[in-house]
């Protein structure tokens, strides 16, 4: 996938970004051309090379009638999470490397199910944290809404896992 100056995208477990330029440097005595990216939330600049754009998950951000299937996914009453939360930890950090938000808001319905009825530890805390923020920030944009719009939509799509059907496994 290709992009030009300006573009805002998003990259995986950092969230949304614009494309400030789109240089050619040396690197390893070699030239590459490079997306020089600002992460939004935090003003910092990241050079992705062009070749490796699609690897690193590198991708537009999700149009507005997608909002509705994140939604759906949230609402979801079936969740399938391993039961050690090592194990647990593994798969979700695999789903947020992929960059999808339909697989970060898979990631964020099991964590906040299960935070409900037991403390998650450290890391998954931070998981449940980066997985909310990476839905808030990605929703606002795609739907045209405030944050808080976004964060009160995925609150509500999270109202009813109090019925929740959850299936516990144990493979990797």
């Amino acid at each position: 996938m290709t992009f030009k100056k300006g573009d805002k995208v998003v990259y995986p477990n950092h969230g949304i970004g614009v494309i400030e330029e789109i240089q050619e440097r040396e690197f390893f005595g070699q030239q590459q051309c490079f997306y020089s990216l600002r992460i939004l939330a935090n003003d910092t600049m990241v050079m992705v090379p062009l070749e490796n754009a699609d690897g690193v998950g590198l991708r537009k951000i999700i149009k507005g009638a997608e909002v509705d299937r994140v939604i759906d996914i949230l609402k979801g009453r079936d969740m399938d999470v391993h039961k050690n939360w090592k194990g647990r930890f593994k798969e979700n950090s695999n789903k947020m490397r992929t960059g999808s938000i339909f697989e970060v808001a898979e990631v964020y319905k099991n964590l906040a199910y299960l935070s409900r009825n037991k403390a998650l530890s450290y890391r998954e805390k931070r998981m449940l944290d980066k997985a909310r923020y990476l839905l808030v920030s990605e929703l606002s944009v795609a739907g045209r809404m405030s944050e808080n719009l976004a964060e009160t939509r995925i609150d509500d799509a999270l109202a009813g896992q109090r019925t929740a059907k959850i299936r516990l496994h144990a493979h990797a």
